[in-house]
């Protein structure tokens, strides 16, 4: 079982953890920052600054601190994590190596459809595509909803329909089941799948039946009447049936825990693509970043948000005043290139945050000596953001300040197409670690708004709790 590091206690804490790696992360690069992640007596609260410091740290050295930065912040994690068995502790790295007790069998669903070889973008009840779908995409770059090579990287998929074809490629689907990823889409165009997902037959009813209406052929491993597996217990063995699916992987990371299970099973995913990369060197890895995190973004960016700050309403200025200043802060207060974007969202928690850096970091560094598929995903009404009531009312009001929430069949086939993208073109890394990061990025609004989000985000659940006219 994948666990957290014990202390001199025996005690196996996330936060402890979760400090230590940000603190590990940025030792080399500004002790004094690493210094203050350990220094932190509230990390559930006070984590939001220090992963700020990760990113304005990765700035440094025009932008290449961010690989150093990266390489520690995995370090740490592969060294701290623990595979708890009856006779020790283990890393990660030790127990892929193990031999599983029973291999894993393999379920087969065959589609019985025609595959899609025509880019269709499902859009508010439209199914758009032509010229449809290229309006649409104008509309989102004018609106600062996505950057203008998300829209690019679209266009040219659908200039390409042959791309679709993913004969040649193998995708991993790990979170099968997840609403962002890019399954039903793969499936639709004629691909192979192979999913893992916890045995739950609920999910695996939902996951077969897309595959059997589909054009492509579904995979999974089961040691039981549903199929599925559980990285956190399950891990050498889904390593060594992975290990034994012909053809070029792609390993798609989409997996989503709640809580403190999410860090170890970013961990676990973690050591699992490195795993499979060391075994079969062309293995690519795909990545969905959240939006609500803090990146670096382009200057096109910051002169957008700033200009909007700048022709803000009356309304706006006076609830500014009236706030003390704590209401509805300009996004980026300085003129600078590139500016940083801190869209971290309380609620979601250190653990939230840490899982999704981790995925950050195994992309960074994957970037420069292999394949990866990484994209900004937009705020998008999942089943998991909706069971949170303030996030799922902040999203609800969102658009009163320039900010797009999208459906999860929209942000889930523009995903999948910026994965085709990036699959057939793939590109070299920069030198900047963070330019990769803001390539085709579709981040709903939140890197071109007006206002610093959390100082707009309370009026927007405000205005979302007010159930409409």
């Amino acid at each position: 079982m994948t666990d957290f590091p014990a202390d001199d206690n025996g005690r196996r804490s996330s936060i402890a953890f979760g400090r230590s790696v940000v603190a590990d992360a940025l030792r080399h690069v500004d002790p004094a920052a690493a210094a203050a992640a350990e220094r932190e007596s509230d990390w559930r609260r006070g984590y939001l600054r220090h992963f700020r410091s990760l990113v304005e740290t990765g700035l440094a050295a025009d932008g290449s601190v961010g690989y150093e930065i990266a390489e520690a912040g995995l370090a740490s994690v592969q060294a701290r994590v623990r595979y708890r068995r009856d006779d020790g502790d283990f890393t990660l790295a030790q127990a892929l190596l193990a031999t599983p007790d029973r291999p894993l069998d393999t379920v087969e669903v065959k589609g019985s459809g025609q595959p899609d070889r025509e880019v269709v973008l499902p859009y508010r009840g439209e199914l758009l595509r032509g010229d449809g779908l290229r309006r649409r995409l104008d509309a989102w770059v004018a609106a600062g909803v996505i950057e203008e090579s998300c829209a690019e990287a679209v266009r040219e998929v659908a200039a390409s329909p042959d791309w679709l074809d993913l004969s040649d490629q193998t995708l991993v689907a790990l979170g099968a089941g997840t609403e962002m990823g890019p399954v039903a889409s793969v499936l639709g165009w004629g691909g192979t799948v192979v999913a893992v997902d916890l045995p739950r037959p609920h999910l695996w009813e939902r996951v077969e039946g897309v595959a059997a209406q589909s054009a492509g052929r579904l995979l999974a491993p089961a040691s039981g009447p549903t199929p599925g597996a559980d990285l956190l217990r399950d891990l050498a063995a889904v390593a060594q049936w992975l290990l034994g699916i012909e053809g070029r992987l792609v390993v798609g990371n989409y997996v989503y825990a709640p809580g403190s299970a999410y860090p170890l099973l970013a961990a676990a995913v973690d050591a699992l693509g490195t795993h499979l990369r060391q075994h079969r060197p062309d293995t690519a890895l795909a990545f969905l970043a959240t939006p609500t995190d803090v990146y670096a973004v382009p200057a096109g960016a910051v002169t957008h948000a700033r200009e909007r700050y700048a022709a803000r309403s009356r309304r706006a200025r006076v609830t500014a005043a009236l706030s003390g200043g704590r209401l509805l802060r300009p996004n980026y207060p300085c003129d600078v290139a590139p500016g940083l974007n801190d869209s971290l969202v309380p609620q979601q928690g250190p653990n939230y945050a840490l899982a999704k850096r981790i995925h950050r970091w195994r992309a960074t560094v994957t970037r420069r000596d292999g394949v990866v598929s990484f994209a900004v995903a937009p705020p998008t009404r999942t089943r998991s953001v909706l069971q949170n009531r303030l996030l799922a009312a902040a999203y609800a009001g969102a658009h009163l300040f320039d900010v797009e929430t999208f459906e999860p069949a929209t942000a889930s086939r523009l995903m999948a197409l910026l994965l085709v993208h990036q699959l057939r073109k793939p590109r070299a890394a920069s030198p900047a670690a963070w330019q990769d990061e803001a390539v085709a990025a579709a981040h709903g609004g939140l890197w071109r708004a007006a206002y610093h989000p959390r100082t707009a985000l309370p009026l927007a659940a405000v205005r979302g709790l007010v159930p409409p006219r």
